[in-house]
């Protein structure tokens, strides 16, 4: 499959692109793809080992003559975010990625396209293979489990890692290049709610939000856009007068994407049924006036079902519940004072489900300060203690504290220079790249990050820009070639 991406330039990094999109990897199962790695490595003749989580270490000795060159360890996920419109039955554990080009850029069908990590994974390889290419030791390190918790990154085995130089192949965009990053953790929120039979006087709806961009939650964060679970529980409130139960309620699938849909079942009042349906059509005319110019595309609709399903909240449960929810930390919590333009703090309600009384909540928090991230989890402590759940803290991962007089920064800097003609873009991301884990067990690398384009990351519209693929193969070819040549003995 994907056979039209064998005609691409550079053919050596589509080739491997198009091995990783015919091979199912969503987070948690990469042992598939890892595994060819392996038998590809092995074909050429590579080392390669694991770690006990999971994570590969491909090796290639240097190029003779550059045995003394800085070892440099090429560093990219082999997850991918597993994200489908709702109305394409795509299942991502056995079904490969069917991509197709438009306008320059490379798109799934109807899924996300996985070019965030893959284009860093096919390029690492490519180094790999490509004997023309003039290197110092070579080490590339593919991680597991990056979308869904950093896991991989946060049990990587210490000791192991050679090289002093990381090149993080995680970015998405052209012109710039990342030398920090937020920090983050998970807060998960749990709690076993009253529920009731419903009464002869109520009737069962089905409420549903679709149409939502979503996207990124670090990097689109600031965008204004829409979330699913923040509008939906907008909703709710707004239902609560014609006697609003709550029954059930999913809403979004990662807790890293913007969610773009959520669907709630609700009990009314029986006589409330066409009052609250004349309601929703109001706010469905607020939201899209409020998101007119960033997300468009909201639909909010409001069905009665046939049959009543089980029991609903009690009415103080569904009360504190949606109250707690609606005013729950969501979005962009503070800019930052010292890199201007790049978001400091910020939450995204990303899951949310209910049902049969259990509720359960995961929210990725996201800061440049570890200790923001630990206020904005205490704060969800302190709120939904207050309807009796219980607040648990997972996957605590650290920033990337930029170094802006890195060497290796200003090697980058004049190649891209030389290269491109322009100056590359030095940033900071509000993101969790892998970068501040790998730095905090091995605190000697010195690190950059770059990549190609790729807007709508972590959402069905993700797409990558062919010609930045070119640029990038371009940069990062010639980056290895100078740190050989320049700093061999």
């Amino acid at each position: 499959m994907n056979e039209h991406l064998d005609t691409l330039s550079p053919a050596i990094v589509w080739r491997h692109f198009r091995t990783l999109c015919n091979t199912p990897r969503p987070s948690g199962q990469e042992e598939r793809l890892a595994s060819i790695i392996e038998r590809w490595a092995d074909e050429r003749g590579l080392a390669h080992d694991r770690d006990a989580a999971g994570n590969l270490r491909v090796c290639k000795p240097a190029s003779p003559g550059c045995e003394s060159a800085p070892g440099v360890i090429l560093q990219g996920h082999l997850d991918m975010v597993a994200q489908a419109n709702a109305d394409h039955p795509h299942d991502f554990a056995t079904d490969p990625i069917d991509t197709y080009i438009a306008d320059g850029w490379l798109h799934a069908r109807d899924t996300t396209l996985g070019a965030d990590n893959g284009l860093g994974v096919a390029a690492a390889l490519a180094v790999l293979e490509d004997d023309t290419l003039r290197h110092g030791p070579l080490e590339a390190l593919f991680t597991v489990e990056e979308e869904s918790s950093m896991g991989g990154a946060l049990q990587l085995a210490e000791n192991w890692l050679q090289g002093s130089l990381l090149l993080n192949l995680d970015s998405e965009d052209r012109g710039q290049v990342y030398i920090g990053c937020a920090g983050g953790a998970d807060v998960v929120v749990s709690a076993n709610l009253p529920t009731s039979a419903l009464r002869d006087d109520e009737q069962a709806w089905r409420l549903s939000l679709t149409g939502l961009v979503g996207g990124h939650s670090g990097i689109d964060i600031h965008k204004g856009r829409g979330n699913a679970n923040r509008l939906l529980v907008r909703v709710l409130r707004a239902l609560e007068p014609y006697g609003a139960r709550l029954i059930d309620y999913q809403g979004g699938t990662l807790r890293n994407a913007l969610p773009r849909e959520a669907f709630a079942t609700l009990a009314l009042d029986a006589d409330e049924g066409e009052a609250a349906q004349v309601r929703v059509a109001e706010l469905q005319d607020e939201l899209v006036a409020e998101l007119a110019g960033v997300d468009e595309g909201l639909t909010l609709e409001l069905e009665a079902l046939p049959a009543a399903p089980g029991e609903a909240l009690t009415r103080t449960a569904s009360h504190m519940l949606v109250a707690a929810l609606h005013v729950a930390p969501c979005g962009v919590e503070r800019m930052s004072v010292e890199v201007p333009g790049v978001v400091e703090t910020s939450n995204n309600l990303g899951v949310v489900t209910l049902g049969h009384g259990r509720f359960r909540l995961c929210a990725l928090v996201r800061s440049l300060r570890d200790s923001a991230t630990a206020d904005i989890a205490d704060r969800f402590r302190a709120l939904f203690g207050l309807i009796g759940a219980e607040t648990r803290v997972e996957n605590v991962y650290p920033g990337w504290t930029p170094n802006p007089e890195s060497p290796l920064l200003a090697r980058f800097r004049r190649l891209h220079q030389r290269l491109l003609g322009s100056d590359p873009d030095v940033r900071v991301i509000h993101a969790g790249l892998e970068c501040g884990i790998l730095g905090g067990k091995y605190p000697a690398l010195e690190m950059i990050s770059f990549g190609p384009q790729i807007r709508g990351a972590h959402s069905p519209d993700e797409r990558v820009e062919l010609d930045s693929v070119e640029e990038f193969w371009a940069l990062l070819r010639t980056l290895i070639e100078d740190l050989a040549e320049r700093q061999a003995a």
